[in-house]
């Protein structure tokens, strides 16, 4: 073994440029992995510090025990508390101090006139807390607000906005309110709670503007005496407070709080970035295969001379893949010091473009540097075991032939378990979308059809790069047709070499295909449901913005030029036990203005007694006009509704839909989400849109848009997630481009008399050039309409899966623009990749190349 090592490392320190492609694709693979980590870590923690130290001095916290949550929300809806619960809380024992905790929607508007924040993070409103251990806010600068219309906000928001003490300005809540900021503050040391806004008022003001009727609040924070534990606060608390209303302490809160952010935005968004990571390593273990396999190849005559001389096929083995262990370690543990840095760069990329990160020292845990390190070292070892194992078997009679250059074919073999591969991904495939319907089963079938096309690949790409590189001979005659045949002398090597790209163009290619389908989809549902003509929203996408004010609609529909114009607010209640949304609205002109389909019964006559359902809700409840169901309510009451119509189509209504008289007893802060308006016959779309722009105007000044600018605006989110997935995607490419490189340079070592003979008789060296750059080309093409092919195929798999998973009808789209581009940059950066290998093929010395063994 000892001797293996020692043939391992001289063979490295001879031949170190044969591994730059493989160092390169495992360190940029580790680095990747190591910097998601260190990034989740990093932010886990420092959410951790933030809520810690924004509760640090409320010691426990009084709310209403129940909460509803609807789906697709992990944060339910909880019914506020009666203020009057504070006298009594105070007289508990060990109680120091209480306040009530008055929260809601509130979006303040900048210097130039538009909203600040909204894209994501809520904006919220409260009423400033005196106590300053109970406020999780502290005053950095001016005074606390004393009399109606003055507030505090935070730092943060204030730079956005372009706000400073004294400014005057307007705070959506979602009514418009004129505010004065007197104050300005921070959130646990930092100028904010990550990206969210916060706006601190009077408590009369918030009780005014932020709750359904006065003596209301989220909940009651209250500090313990000296000497009193949280958990002991708790226990005196408890028998105190009526039914439904518990005490938590505060140390339960900042972990609900933290689990809020981490069950959802950052498990989210850590298992995104590992998903790309697990591409790119993907990626990394075609090139490292592909280099390993080409350096065996090309040591053949120097593998059986080791066997000549004694050595075992163990020792030949053992010293191929100690040059991987070497190689795999020593990349690793670069990647490891690489990931570190990206982790630094995104820290202060991401608050930079708008992401909700808080600032922190970055976390590095041994998990996160011991798991990129065995991973990195195992996906090298794996994809190097069968070159090594080929090594290992070569026979010593092999030292008397020349050295061996792979020309080997396709196998009958392989395209026979490749061609059943693929007919049983199509079966299983086609199963999962259309037969039944099945996300696993449409996922195992994309999983088969990415190992048909890896195991096709070179029965495929002798056809491939024949139909591909036909061009070649017209455009550059010789030099074309040598390139050609090159990218043709061994199938095994350029299919291994273009799968890498393959896999890469892939994925983009499915997410291209996948965006474009969700647009398509929200095109086709404002198309089909919406017969507006303009429409006012608020923001589509993430959480945030404070919503429209319900005076709104009203408002536009008494301008002369409106026909209609109806206001949907949103509303929670359990159905039949289950949270379920509802939406809050005129039902007559919700009838006018959108399409519902096929409807029974009658909108007209909901009154403050009657529901509205759709027919797919109606079936899973057994229930049909004229039924009553028990709806309760987040204030703790239940009232018997009865159906009175059901409706067919649900994708801009909602399922539930009841008069604003029968939400109004159980509401809290009104708001709407949208307003569709109809212009009255005659009035064109200009003077339609500005008079409905000019009384918004007037409530804080929210978007109006068109049909077609409000399906736009909705599939927004789409383009963000895109650019994200591009930019990440971008490292995959690069370690696909890092292998084509990689393996030309080899081939041009493997054929350096070929190219020496081919000088001698007269070929220039721009033509060499040529020769390896279009020979580069032909395997990005290959590996790019591969990808493609193989995108597409998925794309349109998973959009029919949503659609069969989903109530919801999807529309399957192509970008023909987008996946043009996506192949235009695949064949350039095949370009790219050749350019080195081209310049090192044409620097050879003619009579060292033809001396050449």
């Amino acid at each position: 073994m000892n001797a293996s090592v020692r043939i391992s490392v001289s063979s490295l320190r001879a031949h170190k440029r044969r591994f730059a492609g493989t160092f390169l694709a495992v360190l940029l693979g580790v680095a990747f992995l190591a910097g998601t980590l260190v990034m989740g870590d990093t932010l886990r923690a420092s959410f951790d510090t933030m809520f810690g130290n924004a509760t640090s001095g409320t010691d426990a916290v009084v709310r209403s025990a129940g909460t509803i949550t609807t789906p697709g929300e992990s944060q339910g809806v909880r019914q506020p508390v009666d203020t009057g619960l504070v006298s009594a809380v105070e007289k508990a024992p060990g109680v120091a101090a209480a306040e009530p905790d008055i929260q809601g929607a509130g979006q303040l508007v900048g210097a130039n006139g538009k909203p600040i924040g909204g894209q994501g993070p809520p904006t919220l409103a409260g009423n400033w807390i005196d106590d300053p251990k109970l406020n999780s806010y502290q005053l950095a600068e001016g005074r606390a607000p004393s009399k109606s219309g003055e507030v505090v906000v935070n730092r943060g928001a204030a730079e956005k906005g372009d706000l400073r003490i004294g400014d005057t300005t307007t705070l959506r809540t979602p009514d418009p309110v004129k505010v004065t900021i007197v104050g300005l503050a921070t959130f646990g040391g930092e100028d904010g709670m990550a990206q969210v806004t916060y706006t601190g008022m009077t408590r009369s003001d918030a009780e005014r503007y932020l709750t359904a009727k006065p003596g209301e609040a989220a909940s009651i924070l209250v500090r313990a005496g000296p000497g009193i534990g949280q958990q002991e606060l708790v226990d005196a608390l408890t028998p105190v407070l009526p039914k439904g209303v518990e005490a938590i302490t505060g140390q339960e809160l900042a972990e609900e709080n933290t689990d809020m952010i981490s069950g959802q935005f950052l498990s989210l968004f850590t298992t995104f970035l590992l998903v790309f990571s697990g591409v790119a390593l993907l990626v990394a273990t075609f090139s490292i295969h592909n280099t390993f396999a080409i350096v065996v190849a090309q040591r053949t005559r120097e593998n059986a001379l080791l066997r000549a001389l004694g050595a075992s096929r163990r020792q030949v083995t053992a010293s191929t893949l100690v040059e991987a262990s070497v190689v795999a370690v020593v990349a690793s543990a670069a990647g490891l010091a690489g990931g570190i840095g990206i982790a630094a760069g995104l820290q202060a990329l991401f608050p930079a473009i708008g992401f909700p990160f808080p600032e922190g020292d970055l976390v590095i845990s041994g998990l996160s540097m011991i798991l990129p390190l065995a991973v990195g070292i195992l996906v090298c070892l794996g994809s190097a075991l069968l070159p090594a194992v080929r090594a290992g078997r070569t026979a010593p009679l092999a030292a008397l032939r020349e050295t061996a250059v792979d020309h080997s074919g396709a196998s009958r073999t392989r395209a026979v378990v490749g061609t059943g591969l693929a007919a049983l991904a199509v079966a299983v495939t086609l199963t999962g979308v259309i037969v039944s319907p099945s996300l696993w089963l449409a996922g195992s079938g994309a999983i088969l059809a990415l190992a048909a096309f890896v195991v096709l690949g070179p029965v495929a790409s002798t056809t491939a790069v024949r139909v591909l590189g036909s061009p070649l001979d017209k455009l550059r005659g010789v030099t074309g047709d040598l390139a050609r045949r090159n990218a043709l002398r061994s199938p095994k090597r350029t299919a291994a070499t273009a799968s890498a790209l393959m896999i890469g163009v892939a994925v983009v290619s499915l997410f291209t295909v996948f965006g474009a389908s969700l647009k398509a989809t929200m095109d086709q549902t404002v198309s089909r449901s919406f017969a507006g003509d303009v429409a006012v929203s608020t923001p589509s996408f993430g959480a945030g913005g404070s919503g429209l004010s319900p005076r709104l609609a009203p408002a536009i529909a008494e301008r002369p030029e409106i026909d209609t114009a109806v206001g949907l607010g949103r509303g929670v209640a359990e159905v039949d036990g289950e949270g379920r949304a509802l939406t809050v609205t005129d039902p007559v002109a919700l009838e006018r203005t959108f399409d519902l389909g096929n409807v029974q019964g009658s909108m007209r006559d909901l009154g403050d007694d009657g529901i509205a359902i759709t027919g797919s809700e109606a079936d899973k409840l057994g229930l049909k006009t004229g039924d009553t169901a028990q709806l309760a309510f987040t204030d703790g009451k239940k009232q018997t509704f009865t159906v009175r119509a059901v409706y067919g189509r649900s994708e801009l209504a909602g399922d539930y839909v009841i008069t604003r008289d029968a939400w109004a007893p159980h509401r809290t802060q009104d708001s709407d989400t949208l307003v569709a308006v109809t212009f009255k016959d005659g009035v064109s779309a200009a003077d339609g849109k500005a008079a409905v722009e000019k009384v918004a105007t007037a409530y804080g000044n929210p978007e109006v848009q068109t049909r077609d600018e409000y399906a736009q605006s909705s599939a927004g989110g789409i383009d963000m997630m895109l650019t994200l997935v591009y930019a990440l995607l971008a490292l995959a490419v690069l370690i696909a481009l890092l292998g084509i490189a990689n393996t030309l340079t080899l081939a041009v070592h493997e054929r350096t008399r070929e190219l020496g003979l081919l000088r001698a008789v007269g070929q220039t060296r721009a033509q060499l050039r040529a020769m390896v750059r279009w020979e580069s080309v032909l395997v990005a093409a290959f590996g790019t309409v591969g990808g493609l092919a193989l995108g597409g195929f998925l794309g349109w798999v998973l959009v029919k899966a949503s659609d069969g998973a989903s109530d919801s009808a999807f529309a399957f789209a192509m970008p023909p623009f987008q996946l043009t581009v996506v192949a235009l940059v695949g064949v350039a950066a095949g370009a790219l990749a050749g350019l080195r290998p081209a310049r090192r093929a044409a620097r050879l010395d003619v009579l060292r190349a033809i001396a050449t063994e």
